[in-house]
């Protein structure tokens, strides 16, 4: 049984001279869930070979294969974007880079020869066929025709999972792998499909920037979360926001039911059971962990917090406020390694995320980086660090005071 797609029916495609010129570009790929300086001019999946040898259990360079499994590999999910959604036709008539970039998409500029954002022209479609073409649109593999044709198009990990440094301008830089894409407004980019029937659009469209609904095609149920990081996974027993497995079940899952990709997802409490042959999600899954796991959490830039109120708020952290009696900070700042998960009434937490899925309960998220990717809380309803200090300040009556919560914020800052 392979999971339903969110098209329940599938009406007439309009001609594309019909559809709004907006970014529902390729960026509707994201639909998925999703730094070294090299050559300008060749497309960046042919730096690294492919491996399709492991599909015959050929070895693996664990760093430089997962990088690129992370970044371009499909998992065979072109026939989807392609042949299903028609995304390829879109972009290459109704897409230029000024719109993409306005939603969120993320241009990798050492793909790009000198000079060159300097003089294309960044309000056409044939310049996102260009930036396809060398292979610069973060998360997007396209092949792209002699004659300036996108063929065909899919989307990788690194869509929902990284962004750029922003270092030639917004949204155009190096790349920042696991840094999680909190620009993107997946759900009205999706939603632009021609495929797609009004009341799903509909759905999409609520979704905004940063969010996106791992299991609405499954269960119909609008709820989105935010995109997490992909950075800082060492020592953390269980990935998902519910505890239902380690990174690599989640990388499975979205390949599988979310990316469309070509393999195999089972799951018998969700009833998913998915079988494909050949499988190119399995066989990849455990070099494509290896190198999550390499990715370190950025730290906090200079001047970006106070130390001294930091170390007062450690102190809080691990005495008044009570954050470290689930926040372990020998654990990777996560009870979940004990085995532990929260009923959602015990932290004020919202419950429909996890009376969708099967364990019911939360899993002590691991401080990441916090500086780096708000909002916070899974549906994202803490817009700053101060929020989430007055929810649990409120929820468990802690009665801390003002400078006991600046000084808290401070050292969430710090981690």
């Amino acid at each position: 049984m392979r999971v339903a797609s969110v098209r329940p029916h599938r009406p007439p495609l309009r001609p594309l001279h019909s559809l709004p010129r907006l970014s529902l570009v390729w960026l509707s790929a994201m639909l998925a869930a999703c730094t070294e300086h090299g050559s300008p001019t060749a497309p960046a999946r042919l730096a690294v070979p492919p491996p399709e040898g492991l599909l015959a259990g050929a070895p693996l360079s664990i760093p430089a294969q997962g990088q690129y499994i992370f970044r371009h590999w499909t998992f065979g999910d072109e026939p989807f974007w392609t042949d299903t959604l028609r995304l390829n036709e879109v972009v290459e008539t109704a897409v230029s880079p000024a719109t993409a970039l306005a939603v969120g998409l993320k241009v990798d500029a050492e793909r790009l020869p000198p000079g060159f954002l300097t003089t294309a022209d960044l309000n056409t479609p044939a310049t996102t066929v260009e930036l396809l073409r060398r292979d610069a649109v973060v998360g997007i593999e396209a092949v792209v025709t002699a004659d300036r044709h996108v063929k065909s198009l899919g989307i990788t990990c690194a869509l929902c999972h990284s962004t750029v440094d922003n270092s030639v301008t917004v949204g155009v830089g190096r790349r920042l792998d696991g840094w999680p894409n909190r620009d993107l407004n997946v759900g009205a980019i999706v939603a632009l499909s021609p495929a797609l029937p009004d009341p799903v659009k509909a759905v999409f469209y609520s979704w905004g920037r940063g969010k996106y609904d791992a299991e609405f095609n499954r269960d119909g149920i609008n709820d989105p979360v935010v995109i997490p990081p992909a950075f800082g996974l060492r020592g953390v027993a269980l990935e998902t926001y519910t505890g239902e497995g380690p990174v690599s079940y989640w990388n499975d899952y979205v390949a599988v039911t979310q990316m469309h990709g070509h393999g195999s997802f089972s799951d018998p409490v969700l009833g998913i059971d998915i079988q494909q042959t050949p499988d190119r999600v399995t066989p990849v899954l455990p070099v494509l962990r290896a190198y999550q796991l390499s990715l370190n959490t950025p730290p906090p830039p200079p001047g970006s917090f106070d130390p001294d109120m930091a170390t007062r708020g450690q102190v809080v952290f691990n005495t008044t406020g009570r954050c470290a009696s689930c926040h372990m900070p020998s654990l990777a700042f996560t009870d979940v390694n004990l085995g532990i998960l929260h009923d959602p009434d015990a932290t004020g937490m919202d419950p429909v995320r996890a009376s969708r899925l099967k364990n019911h309960q939360y899993r002590t998220t691991p401080l990441r980086a916090l500086w780096q990717h708000p909002p916070y809380f899974h549906d994202g309803s803490a817009a700053t660090l101060l929020d989430v200090v007055e929810h649990y300040d409120r929820v468990f009556g802690l009665h801390l005071s003002e400078q006991q919560k600046g000084d808290l914020v401070a050292y969430l800052k710090s981690l």
